[in-house]
């Protein structure tokens, strides 16, 4: 098969999705990517970009787009030839969070409905994913004053898939480097924006330093110009414990600093997967995330109750408690690190639709 995947925003999870998929296709695979920028002008302007730039649309055998563009758009300028086309969901605009003075454009929350209903299959990176998208999309669809389309979300439902992203690690057991458990390293590997909501787990670290329970720390994730001023401030705060302040642009010190990690933790309010949580267990880290999201669908319920709190209170009682007794969590490491093994690209290309394995 000749499969063409089209990337709008190639940068982050993005990129390394459309990267790993090529990796273990065992298909050609050819990318046609636009950079990670002006978000709203991709998903307005990307389809035209596309059509206009692969000419030879027909001669593919499958189209995989995912979902920052108008796939309506897409069928309606590339003509009547096209092969199949599915759109894989990283997010939607229907309920990502808003930051601070933004207003929510309903159109582009239709664009998303409408090109899943345009794709021949349509894929979602988690459960909880699916269930927000068709929640919020049967609210805006009955939102219109009239010409409500009868069955728009059933169609939908009925040709989409759940199938979790890859993880750039390789399957089987992985040897993990014993944690520092005198100043346990506390890691926070998420981007460095609004949805990832730092301000409740530097409450906690502050908490933890107020009553001089030792800890060190890495704030790693990208760092954009628009970075919440809480991090400048934590970089302030936190400075005798800080080990890594900022981005790890080589794969290789990253995953090192995960290595030394024993604590990776969210408060995040926009998470439809989590690869950076899946990639710090997989290297030994112990998680503290929150009870929502799709957190809970990738941590094993059986640690349900010991590894996610409830509220931010009880973040922060929780962190306390981990730090102080980590040596009472260590042995959850093995067992969390195989459960993650599930999610790396080796295994999860063969949860693709059996078309893509013959």
């Amino acid at each position: 098969m000749k499969i063409l995947f089209l990337e709008p925003f190639y940068g982050g999870s993005h990129k390394d999705f459309a990267l790993g998929f090529q990796s273990v296709c065992p298909h050609e695979v050819t990318l046609v990517t636009l950079p990670d920028r002006f978000w709203k002008w991709r998903m307005r302007g990307a389809a035209l970009y596309f059509a206009r730039t692969v000419s030879d649309m027909a001669s593919y055998d499958l189209i995989l787009a995912t979902d920052m563009m108008d796939l309506t758009d897409l069928k309606a300028l590339a003509g009547p030839d096209l092969p199949p086309v599915w759109l894989y969901f990283h997010e939607n605009q229907l309920d990502y969070p808003l930051a601070k003075r933004q207003k929510r454009d309903f159109h582009l929350g239709f664009t998303n409905i409408i090109s899943a209903l345009a794709a021949d299959r349509v894929f979602f990176n988690s459960h909880h994913h699916l269930n927000t998208f068709l929640y919020h999309a049967r609210k805006l669809i009955r939102r219109m004053p009239d010409a409500i389309p009868a069955g728009m979300i059933e169609r939908i439902e009925k040709k989409t898939q759940v199938i979790y992203p890859g993880c750039r690690f390789e399957p089987g057991k992985i040897e993990l480097a014993p944690p520092n458990t005198e100043a346990p390293l506390i890691i926070w590997n998420h981007r460095w924006e609004y949805d990832k909501n730092p301000d409740p787990f530097f409450r906690a670290l502050a908490r933890l330093k107020k009553k001089k329970i030792c800890f060190s720390l890495a704030l790693l994730g990208e760092d954009f110009t628009q970075a919440p001023g809480a991090f400048d401030r934590a970089g302030k705060q936190f400075k005798e414990e800080l080990i890594q302040y900022g981005y790890l642009a080589a794969r290789d010190d990253y995953l090192a600093c995960l290595r030394k990690g024993a604590i990776v933790v969210s408060s995040a309010i926009q998470e439809n997967f989590g690869i950076s949580i899946v990639e710090a267990v997989r290297h030994g880290c112990i998680p503290l995330l929150p009870r929502r999201l799709s957190y809970p669908e990738i941590i094993p319920e059986n640690v349900h109750d010991k590894l996610l709190y409830q509220t931010d209170e009880d973040l922060e009682e929780r962190l306390e408690e981990m730090v102080d007794n980590y040596c009472e969590y260590e042995p959850l490491r093995p067992f969390l690190s195989g459960h993650m093994e599930r999610y790396a690209w080796q295994n999860i290309i063969k949860t693709y639709p059996a078309v893509i394995h013959s």
